[in-house]
């Protein structure tokens, strides 16, 4: 009698290959890849809150893309310097300018920290500013620092003529009205009373970086509805305290200063001393922010321009 030949083995089902730890070809094919990661590359600053507020930003940009390295980097002051940073990182990098004008710490320091890590792939992404979702934090600080029938006007002020000149339009008692109701725009931004916005920013002794602030400017005085002069805070003319003199010359006595600074610090405590009626806090750590922060990111890994390095 014949003997029953034996029945082959059922083959083991591929979820208990993944199961004993063994991927198939097809789980190989679909895994994801990691995402290249982040590098924020920051100014730096000694004052601890301007520090918080970078870390509080950059946790929003974690949450806002999870799965996503975030590493950070200063070019100056705190640490993790940028070098430090990137001597432990290697491969592909996407280096993020937490900067607000393309000055000397992008066209300097940070080629200058990524040629001595050739382990690293890196894109430099474009500077934060100047852009709308700036014009949206902007307007909220200043309506926090000036709520509807908020400050009221200043008493004892100079007389017409009597400040620095800032040029055509200002000081000069010939400008523009801005004592005239401007509030047209359609974003948020100081209360009704507010005539005017001085836009202090860190200035630069490039003058590209000076003109990013005077186009801030301009998207701020859109989103506002109200007249928007640029100043700096170093390396560049007028002064806040200055441009605010100027229009207080020219007979506007309701003026906010608004921070163009990333976080709290020397600058932002500078600022708050212009003189003006109030004066809003800097971007620090806000939603749009880190959006902004990831739009950069996203536009750097588009843009094969921005490789640096090998």
């Amino acid at each position: 009698m014949a003997q029953a030949r034996p029945r082959p083995a059922a083959p083991t089902p591929p979820e208990s290959l993944a199961r004993r730890g063994t991927a198939t070809t097809s789980e190989h094919s679909t895994r994801p890849t990691a995402p290249v990661p982040l590098l924020a590359v920051a100014h730096g600053t000694r004052d601890p809150e301007g520090r918080a507020a970078v870390a509080e930003l950059l946790d929003l940009v974690r949450e806002l893309r999870p799965g996503l390295t975030v590493e950070l980097g200063y070019v100056d002051v705190a640490e993790p310097l940028l070098a430090d940073t990137l001597a432990r990182l290697s491969g592909p990098v996407v280096a993020v300018p937490l900067l607000l004008g393309a000055g000397y710490h992008v066209r300097e320091d940070i080629p200058a920290a990524l040629a001595t890590a050739p382990q690293v792939q890196a894109r430099v992404a474009r500077v934060l500013g100047p852009d709308p979702l700036l014009a949206e934090v902007l307007g909220e600080r200043l309506s926090a620092a000036w709520p509807p029938h908020g400050p009221q006007p200043v008493d004892n002020l100079p007389g017409p003529g009597s400040g620095p000149d800032l040029g055509p339009g200002f000081g000069s008692g010939s400008g523009p009205d801005f004592s005239s109701d401007l509030s047209s725009g359609s974003g948020v931004g100081p209360g009704a009373d507010c005539q005017a916005i001085v836009l202090a920013a860190a200035g630069s002794t490039d003058l590209g970086a000076n003109a990013d602030t005077a186009r801030m400017a301009g998207i701020l005085s859109a989103h506002t509805g109200l007249p928007v002069v640029p100043s700096y805070l170093c390396a560049g003319t007028p002064t806040p305290a200055d441009a605010v003199a100027a229009l207080r010359a020219d007979g506007i006595r309701n003026i906010a200063v608004s921070g163009y600074l990333m976080s709290p610090g020397h600058f932002a405590r500078k600022a708050a001393a212009s003189g003006a009626t109030a004066t809003a806090a800097p971007l620090g750590a806000h939603p749009s922010l880190a959006r902004l922060i990831l739009t950069r990111y996203d536009q750097a890994l588009a843009d094969p321009a921005a490789t640096h390095g090998p």
